[in-house]
């Protein structure tokens, strides 16, 4: 670590940012891309199972088979990107952030504010929340007479992604195991199909959610840097204020839909008319746990606030290259569960049989949260995907649960509270935040790190005491199923 890297530290947080940075700077410079990583992985199970008994023509057989096995849901997880972040950047919004900006008094109020907004949005939209708390951060930084610290709020709009989204309504696992089209067919028969009641919608989970909200936001209240310590966006030599982009003139007769809100009222008014039949048929926490539904709803939304094709679809471009990640790594990360869950040896075994015993051997229904926790935390600073790592997991951390009688939904909570903390020190899905603000990952992971110290007692503590409260049920397979 260089010198000027180590004066970019806030010194008022001491030991904790020191050696937060290095760790980010350690990282950055060490960490392979996270495709590799799931090649990593597919490398290492790949032989464990032939270190079981499998044989190699079996392991490339169910590997190849099981590539594809998410393709719905690698999709629908793109979706869920692509439309949290058109919503966020239409101007109805940015009318409502400019408001929002206009609220706090205090550069620590105005910190405090924004992890609020962050958590809170996230449980709507993990790509929404990253987007609207990004721009509420520069819109904040517009006012100069505020002098907010720009590091310590932009660490503060990441706080969905590291504490809140995976308790949500676009929890990656939640949805899978809620969606029977999702789930891979080598899983279902463990899990069966949960759904939203038994997951994100408990009492239980609902409590974790607010209390993750309170206590990040009093950390983001009393960790925010004062007097000399503060760096603002100025100081930092950021341009808060974004370039005005004004719709180009039409220039051809054939531009004049791309202009038009016609076929907007179309699709929104088709839209709405299916979405009212769908929440009429059925319970509405049933409907709203598809994520078809819920990634249709999103971008007719965001369709709605454009008004505009034209402005939608730049909305949409701008959007991609967000989701290059889990549209390439997905599949690999199905191939590892295949293998995980089909390639078996001479008895019949596979690995996750393995796996699933030695963890009910060294576990108890009491201390089974903390144990899944704690495993689900360190794999999450190795494999930064909700979705592709609960598939990796899945398999034999259900099989345990239901060897311990603990319940599968809590579960599921279990590894989602859990595996969202080492995403405020991972690097990965900060990517699309510091792109909006124009900072490093080493500019924030000082006061994130901070965060994680503070949550992850509470987290597995909450985890832990929660469990007995539930009662366990077997698999609930649907009708029909073949296997």
């Amino acid at each position: 670590m260089t010198k000027s890297d180590m004066s970019s530290v806030d010194t008022e947080s001491g030991l904790l940012a020191r050696l937060a940075t290095r760790s980010a700077a350690w990282s950055e410079r060490w960490f392979p891309n996270t495709l590799v990583f799931a090649m990593v992985v597919v490398l290492v199970v790949a032989v464990a199972a032939m270190g079981i008994g499998s044989s190699p023509a079996e392991v490339s057989e169910v590997f190849g088979e099981g590539f594809w096995d998410l393709i719905p849901f690698t999709m629908q997880m793109a979706m869920v990107a692509i439309g949290g972040y058109v919503v966020a950047t239409a101007k109805p919004i940015r009318r409502v952030i400019v408001r929002f900006a206009q609220l706090p008094s205090t550069p620590r109020g105005a910190i405090a504010m924004v992890a609020a907004v962050s958590l809170l949005s996230a449980l709507l939209n993990w790509g929404f929340s990253l987007i609207f708390s990004a721009l509420l951060v520069r819109r904040l930084a517009e006012r100069e007479s505020l002098r907010m610290d720009y590091r310590a709020a932009s660490a503060a709009a990441y706080l969905g992604l590291g504490g809140s989204w995976a308790l949500g309504l676009s929890s990656s696992a939640a949805q899978l195991q809620a969606n029977p089209e999702s789930i891979p067919s080598s899983l279902m028969p463990i899990t069966g199909v949960i759904p939203f009641r038994e997951t994100i919608f408990t009492w239980q989970s609902l409590l974790l959610a607010a209390v993750i909200v309170v206590v990040c936001v009093l950390v983001a209240f009393f960790s925010a840097p004062r007097g000399k310590a503060v760096k603002t966006a100025e100081d930092l030599g950021i341009d808060p204020r974004d370039p005005v982009e004004d719709d180009t003139p039409r220039t051809r007769p054939g531009e004049w839909l791309e202009y038009s809100p016609l076929l907007t009222v179309v699709i929104v008014a088709l839209v709405g008319g299916w979405a009212t039949q769908q929440f009429a048929a059925q319970d509405p926490i049933v409907a709203i746990s598809g994520l078809n539904t819920y990634n249709l709803l999103f971008l007719a939304l965001g369709l709605l606030l454009h008004w505009r094709p034209r402005r939608f679809i730049a909305a949409v471009g701008k959007a991609v290259p967000a989701t290059g990640g889990v549209l390439i790594q997905f599949p690999f990360y199905a191939g590892i569960a295949a293998i995980m869950t089909k390639a078996a040896n001479g008895d019949g075994h596979t690995i996750s049989h393995y796996l699933a015993t030695a963890f009910t051997s060294v576990s108890s229904p009491w201390a089974f949260p903390l144990l899944i926790g704690g495993y689900s935390i360190v794999l999450g600073f190795l494999i930064p995907s909700g979705g592709g790592k609960w598939i990796i997991e899945a398999p034999y951390v259900m099989q345990a649960a239901s060897d311990q009688g603990v319940n599968l939904g809590w579960t599921v909570q279990i590894y989602n509270a859990s595996e969202a903390l080492p995403n405020l020190i991972n690097p990965f899905w900060m990517l699309p935040l510091l792109g909006v603000l124009t900072l490093k990952a080493r500019d924030i992971v000082g006061f994130t790190f901070l965060y994680l110290v503070v949550l992850f007692p509470v987290v597995l503590g909450l985890l832990t005491l929660l469990a007995p409260t539930f009662d366990y049920h077997p698999p609930v397979i649907p009708a029909g199923f073949g296997g």
